[in-house]
């Protein structure tokens, strides 16, 4: 199926009341698409919807889309499901490996049934968590996955999104499904929580807060950070090609950085004072924890289906954060004064 953005289509985005579903919600209303975004709020947040509330070409629902039924009566008439809702965030996956599987799963199993039945384009998001521990980097969409032992929880996250791109290969080829697996490696930007170890809020927030920026393990460990801005403008082009039916494609940005380093930046960004502090991860998370030491993404699969390339370098993107969190500070003292 091709989707016309200049005729417009009707997306639904399930969790897009969350962090990247709302950034997506304002592309593609922006690129002239009908959206309805569908949560439960557990994790999303309507005041992220602030900027295309009460827009003609919007609506909301809340709703829990694991529950049988609901996901596939909002879904009536869609062209394309962007199916974001999950279960993330490391601490979470540690703290509630049950609740993540279960989530995971069911919401992913319903999002692809409604697909089905309603003849839609489905984009499912994965995660760079599916490479697990392999070291063979930069990750490639074909390369062999190496995963820890079950009785280790961190795994469960990683499994429960195999599981899901398996069905989302499943599907296309049984039933025709229009489906494709997004692998996301790190994004970041404004609205994104730091309720559940997400890295970077987590970081600015103790950096503008003044206090200790709390690095787990030696801080030695790199990743890539993408800017949700590039990471909604992929998905949006997804959503409108018609490439990639049952295959999987990471996106994500390039150049590594140290979990240390970005923090020195983040200090740095902020003009904080902040001492750096590394935590052990027994401490951070769990006895045993085993964390991912490199993580960088392959995207020229991505880039050879649509005309992407990330544009936003993570200073760009630092900066856009930064400014988000100090705009409640200072709401808040104009207020006091």
């Amino acid at each position: 199926m091709f989707v016309n953005s200049a005729s417009g289509a009707r997306f639904v985005i399930t969790g897009g009341a969350g962090f990247v579903g709302s950034h997506l919600a304002e592309t593609l209303v922006a690129r002239g698409h009908r959206v309805l975004a569908v949560d439960d709020l557990s994790a999303g947040d309507r005041a992220n919807l602030a900027t295309v509330s009460g827009h003609p070409r919007f609506s909301v629902r809340v709703g829990d889309v694991t529950r049988p039924g609901v996901l596939d009566q909002l879904c009536y008439g869609a062209d394309v499901i962007v199916h974001l809702a999950a279960a993330v965030g490391v601490r979470r996956i540690v703290d509630q490996p049950k609740q993540t599987i279960r989530t995971n799963l069911d919401a992913t199993e319903r999002a692809l049934d409604a697909a089905e039945r309603h003849h839609a384009r489905i984009l499912i998001a994965s995660s760079s968590e599916v490479y697990g521990k392999s070291e063979a980097t930069p990750f490639r969409e074909q390369d062999d996955v190496l995963l820890g032992p079950t009785n280790k929880s961190r795994w469960s996250y990683a499994a429960s999104k195999m599981i899901g791109e398996f069905l989302a290969m499943a599907y296309p080829r049984e039933s025709g499904v229009d489906a494709v697996s997004m692998r996301f490696f790190n994004t970041i930007g404004p609205h994104q929580s730091a309720r559940y170890g997400m890295v970077v809020p987590r970081f600015v927030r103790q950096a503008l807060a003044g206090d200790p920026i709390t690095v787990y393990g030696d801080g030695s460990q790199t990743r890539c950070f993408c800017d949700v801005r590039d990471v909604v403008k992929a998905i949006a082009l997804l959503g409108e090609s018609p490439a990639g039916s049952g295959e999987v494609v990471n996106i994500g940005a390039h150049g590594e950085i140290t979990i240390l380093e970005l923090a020195k930046m983040i200090r740095r960004i902020t003009g904080s004072a902040s001492e750096i502090v590394c935590v052990p991860y027994d401490r951070a998370y769990e006895p045993g924890f085993e964390d991912i030491m490199r993580r960088a993404p392959d995207t020229s699969k991505l880039e050879r289906m649509i005309p992407w390339r990330p544009r936003y370098t993570l200073e760009d993107t630092l900066e856009a954060i930064i400014a988000h969190e100090c705009v409640p500070a200072a709401q808040a003292a104009i207020a006091g004064d």
